[in-house]
Formats: structure tokens, sequence, C-alpha cells
């Protein structure tokens, strides 16, 4: 069926496509409520999506990029400015043999992997529905269903937190994963763990210690937590190993891993024990899957983190989440914790016991809500060739 479909466009099972149009829109979506971690609160977000177009068919993709510069070095506006100036005339107008060599195509970009990703992305997207074929078993997925947990931050009070998870267990979430910071950090994770002693806990720092909180992030060791996320700095890999070597809780690395490289560097060192692997920050498909068979090959857990994404990019986090090494519930939760109204139709939601079930419609596997998605965009650029 897959070839005949391809075959019917002109193609063939190993075909070659020309992108020969991109379209970059930016939307602004307000969040249902604040979303607040150690480096800063978001209340809405200003998101550059991608379009590449092949002949009657769209590839989709969704930059993960801040509206700052807090997380890593990129935001919304130098997003644009990378697609614009250097991605896409590096792809645009070019036979492709596989969306597996854009990668190499925008690899003399240094940095800037949430812009590459975005665009990386869309032309997976785009290979995908050019064979007819679902994003998730074109990546090389192998799960139907995958597990969820989800993502609360900083919040007013604990009373507040406490709350919040409730509801979130009450939902089906199969993992909490807390924000922390110094000062919101061990009282809070004692108080969670005396209210629900038996939850499948975690806990993420993004970045806000240094190794001269070793002894108190020991403390941490006795919530029994299912790994502690990223607690320092986004390019420590040494000082990490150090911090594993004098915790019993698992760290997780997540802004440290921008390649398969540091992935396996960091295996090596004992640097971590499990790695969060999220599209936009290692760059798109190509490189995530080379993280993945990094981790796989050392036998350590993956599991995939969540920036805040839209319909889009949450789509496509559940593709990567099929993989066989996402073992461990990701932060890929349902639209309407996020939304009030998601970019793509249906909404993304879960089952009652914390699972989303993967589509079997061709790419990423979701309508685009344009009519919705036009009343949002704040800016547009069409480029073909």
């Amino acid at each position: 069926m897959v070839r005949a479909a391809a075959a019917a466009r002109g193609f063939e099972d190993r075909m070659s496509f020309r992108v020969e149009l991109v379209r970059l829109r930016q939307i602004r979506l307000p969040l249902v409520q604040p979303f607040e971690t150690s480096f800063g609160r978001t209340s809405e977000r200003r998101i550059v999506l991608v379009e590449a177009v092949a002949g009657d068919v769209s590839g989709w993709g969704e930059v993960t990029a801040g509206e700052h510069p807090f997380y890593n070095e990129e935001w919304t506006e130098s997003a644009w400015l990378i697609l614009r100036d250097y991605a896409v005339p590096r792809v645009l107008g070019r036979e492709i043999a596989a969306a597996a060599d854009v990668s190499p195509l925008l690899k003399q970009i240094r940095g800037h992997r949430m812009a590459r990703g975005g665009l990386e992305a869309a032309i997976w997207d785009l290979e995908a529905r050019l064979f007819e074929r679902p994003l998730w078993r074109h990546i090389g997925g192998v799960n139907r269903e995958i597990q969820c947990g989800v993502s609360i931050g900083i919040q007013p009070t604990v009373a507040d937190l406490l709350r919040k998870i409730e509801a979130e267990l009450a939902a089906g979430y199969q993992r909490i994963k807390v924000k922390i910071r110094p000062g919101w950090d061990i009282q809070v994770l004692a108080e969670v763990r005396r209210e629900f002693p038996g939850i499948r806990l975690m806990a993420d720092a993004n970045c806000a210690y240094t190794l001269a909180d070793t002894e108190h992030l020991r403390r941490l060791d006795e919530f029994n937590l299912m790994m502690l996320e990223q607690p320092l700095g986004h390019d420590e890999i040494i000082d990490h190993a150090e911090l594993q070597s004098k915790m019993l809780t698992p760290i997780c690395l997540d802004e440290a891993i921008r390649t398969a490289h540091h992935a396996d560097q960091a295996i090596r060192m004992r640097a971590c024990k499990i790695i969060n692997i999220k599209l936009g920050r290692v760059g798109g498909f190509a490189e995530a899957r080379r993280v993945h068979a990094v981790a796989a090959k050392a036998g350590a857990p993956v599991w995939c983190g969540g920036m805040l994404e839209a319909g889009i990019g949450r789509a496509h986090n559940v593709a990567l989440s099929t993989l066989a090494g996402f073992i461990l519930p990701g932060d890929v939760s349902a639209s309407k914790r996020y939304w009030k109204r998601d970019i793509t139709r249906p909404p993304i939601d879960i089952t009652p016991k914390g699972t989303i079930a993967v589509s079997d419609e061709p790419g990423f596997g979701y309508e685009i809500d344009a009519d919705f998605v036009r009343s949002i965009t704040e800016r547009e650029e069409i480029f073909a060739r």
C-alpha cells in the first residue's frame, strides 16, 4: 500500500523529493495558566511554525525555543532569523534523498538546534506523508501507546501544589514531576511525599544548583525519587559525574545533552543514569534517534521532555516516544493542560490509564486547525523556488 501510494505520486519507495516552498509562521498562544521554573515564568507562548511543501503535500514542524534565551541560547526571534537566513536556504529547492539527510545539510550552522530541528521535523513529517505512512512508524517507533506523566511548575504555596498533584493523579497521569529551586525543594518534597507516599515522583531543577550544594542535594535521597533532573549547569557533565557519585537518587540529564556524543560522554563518565531527550534541544529526529541508540546500547532508559509545545510539537513528541528505549513516562500530556484551544484537531488527550494511543494517519497523525492558526498568526514569510 505504501509503495503503491508513493508510486501514484511519482515516487519510488526510496524516493527523492524537492522542498519547493517553506512557510514560516509565528503564532501567539496564551497558556491556560502560567508555568514557572527556576529560570522564569511563562504566561503565553510565541511559537514559530514551519511548513515544508513538496507538490501538493505539506509537512509541519514546530520550533520549541522559548520567548527568551533562558533555557538555552535560543529564543523565538533568533529562531526566525536562523531559519530565514541560514536554514531554509540550505534545503529550499534541493533534491532530498531522505529526511535523514537534512540534518547534515544544516550542520554548518553552529548551535541553534531548536531552529534547525523545527525545519528538520517538518521535512520528516513531509516525507512520512509522501509515503502515506504514520510518522511514528517512519522514524522506527514500535510502541502503539505511550506512558504519560506531567510537569508541574513552581506554585504559590505547597497547598496549591498538593491540590494540583491530586488533580493530575485523578486524571490518570502515571508520573509527577515537580519543579524545584533553592528555597523550594526539601520541605516541598517532604510535604509531597507525606501526602502521596507511593507515587512515581521526580524533581527537576533546571540547572538551579552548583556542586557546592552537594550536601543539600543529598537530602533528596530520602524521598525515593525516580530521578533528579539537571540539578547543575546546562553545560556541566564533569560536575554531574561527581554529584552522581555522592547521591543514591539517579541523575537525569536534560540541558547538558545536545548530541549523541554528549550522551556517550555522560554515560561513560557516570554523570547520569537516565537521559531526557527533547526533539528541539538535540536538533530533530535524526540526532534524537542517535541519542536514543547510544542510551539503548548502554542500557540507560530515556524519556521525552516537553517545552510547552503546541499541537504540532506535541504530536512530534508522541511519535518520538514510540521508540523502544522510551520506557519511562514522559512530559507528553494532554493539550488541555496548556491550551484553551490547540492548533491541531482533535486535541491530544490521554486515556483514563494515563497513556496516549498513537494515530495511524499519515504524518504526525493530527489535522492542522488552519483557520485558528491564521487567526493567531503574528507574522508570516514564504520562501519558494
